[in-house]
């Protein structure tokens, strides 16, 4: 399980929220403040080892039995997921900037081919193409005369919702 797939579990609950912080991931009540948790799991770590919990907070509060139940599963879910895994993909954009122009291109499509490779512009930011570190490194890897030129343009994709 992804770290911002558990966020989204836990956060879609009514009573129990969680936050990450500094490679943290506290879980506390809904209208509890950020330093009152009832749980931390430390996303570096595997296993139950990486768990300080202190149930008696959250049994005081308002916290719904269904809703706890959610984040034990989550939690489950997501220390039996290896650490390497929990981290979301870095995704970026190819970004091709002209001296001569003021606006930057962005790189909408690869087209391949048997012995091409073509690159599809666009000025327009939302028509670029997102890749993937994996995706780049293979066309990195089938043209390594183009390695210098993708790093070069690599511009890291900012995901709005993380």
């Amino acid at each position: 399980m992804k770290i911002k797939e558990a966020l989204n579990f836990v956060n879609a609950t009514t009573t129990v929220r969680a936050k990450v912080d500094d490679g943290v991931m506290y879980i506390n009540e809904k209208l509890n403040s950020d330093d009152d948790w009832f749980m931390r799991i430390s996303l570096c770590q595997s296993g139950w080892s990486a768990i300080t919990a202190d149930f008696d907070t959250c049994l005081d509060d308002d916290v719904d039995v269904m809703d706890l139940a959610r984040v034990m599963d989550v939690v489950q879910r997501l220390i039996c997921t290896p650490v390497n895994k929990r981290f979301s993909e870095k995704t970026y954009r190819l970004v091709v900037k002209r001296e001569t122009s003021f606006h930057p291109k962005y790189v909408s499509n690869i087209i391949t081919g048997f012995d091409e490779l073509v690159f599809d512009l666009s000025k327009d930011e939302k028509e670029a193409r997102i890749f993937v570190e994996k995706e780049l490194n293979q066309i990195k890897e089938r043209e390594p005369s183009l390695a210098p030129a993708i790093d070069a343009m690599k511009e890291p994709a900012e995901d709005k919702d993380e």
